[in-house]
C-alpha cells in the first residue's frame, strides 16, 4: 500500500517561505517528498532559503511576487503553472503583525494588515484554485492562528485578520469541496521562531506561555510542519473546512 502521507510527485507553493514558519513548512513538505515553489518579496532571502533546502536534497523553485497585489498574483501563478508545473498544494502562510493600543492603532497599519493577512489568502487561493478546479483535485492550507479564536491586548486588528482567515477557509471549503479540493487551516500557538526570539528571551512571558499551555512548552516549527504534511496528504482526503490548532492545548484552557 502507498504511504498516505507520501507527497512524492506533488508540487507545493508556500507563500512567505523565505524564513520563519513558512520556511519550516516548506522544509517539512519537502521531507515528505514534495517539490517546492518558494515565495517572498526579498529575492536575496528567497535565494538563500532555496539554496539551504537544495543542499538538503529538496527540489526547489523560487518565485518572488507580492501576494497582496492581484495582478502580480495572477501573473505569477500562471507562470508557475506554465513554466514549472501544476501546483498540487498551496500553503497560504504570508502574514505580518503590528502591535499598538487599539485606540491609537494607525489606519494605514490596519489596511496593511488586511492586505497582507487576508487579501493574500483570497487572491492566491483564488488564482491557484482556478487551476486546481480544472484538474479536479488540490490541497489548500491557510495559516490561521490561536488568535483566530482568542484575543490579546494591542493586536485587535491582527486578531480580526486571523478570524477572517478562519472563516474564509471554511467558505473556500464549501465552494470548492464539490470540485475536488480540500481547504483547511492550521492555527499555530506560541512557536519558537526568530520573530519570537525577544518574547522567548523574556522569562516572565515564557513563564506565562508555558504556564497556560497544557503541554508546558513552546511549540517547534516541526510541530506545525507535521500538521501541514497531514493536511496536504491523502490521509486528509475527507478533512475539509477544518482548522487544526497546533498549540499544545492552549485554546482548550484559556
Amino acid at each position: 500500500m502507498r504511504n498516505p502521507f507520501d507527497l512524492t510527485g506533488r508540487r507545493a507553493l508556500v507563500t512567505g517561505s523565505s524564513g520563519g514558519i513558512g520556511f519550516g513548512l516548506a522544509r517539512g513538505l519537502a521531507q515528505a517528498g514534495a517539490s517546492l515553489v518558494l515565495n517572498g518579496r526579498n529575492t536575496d532571502k528567497l535565494a538563500q532559503a532555496a539554496a539551504t533546502l537544495r543542499a538538503e536534497g529538496a527540489t526547489v523553485d523560487e518565485v518572488a511576487f507580492d501576494v497582496s497585489e492581484g495582478a502580480a498574483v495572477t501573473e505569477a501563478v500562471s507562470r508557475i503553472e506554465r513554466d514549472i508545473g501544476p501546483i498540487d498544494i498551496l500553503v497560504n502562510n504570508a502574514g505580518m503583525q503590528h502591535r499598538a493600543p487599539l485606540e491609537d492603532f494607525p489606519e494605514d497599519k490596519w489596511h496593511l494588515l488586511m492586505r497582507t493577512n487576508v487579501d493574500s489568502v483570497f487572491l492566491v487561493g483564488q488564482a491557484v484554485a482556478r487551476f486546481m478546479i480544472g484538474r479536479g483535485r488540490g490541497k489548500i492550507i491557510n495559516i490561521c492562528s490561536i488568535n483566530s479564536e482568542l484575543g490579546r491586548a494591542t493586536i485587535a486588528p491582527y486578531v480580526a485578520t486571523k478570524g477572517a482567515v478562519k472563516m474564509l477557509t471554511k467558505g473556500m471549503a464549501v465552494d470548492w469541496g464539490p470540485k475536488g479540493l480540500q481547504v483547511n487551516g492550521i492555527g499555530p500557538g506560541y512557536i519558537k521562531t526568530e520573530l519570537n526570539a525577544a518574547l522567548m528571551a523574556n522569562p516572565e512571558f515564557t513563564q506565562w506561555v508555558t504556564g497556560h499551555t497544557p503541554s508546558r512548552r513552546w511549540g517547534d516549527i516541526a510541530d506545525v510542519a507535521g500538521a501541514a504534511v497531514f493536511l496536504a496528504s491523502d490521509a486528509a482526503n475527507f478533512v475539509n473546512g477544518h482548522i487544526l490548532y497546533v498549540d499544545g492545548g492552549i485554546t482548550a484552557t484559556l
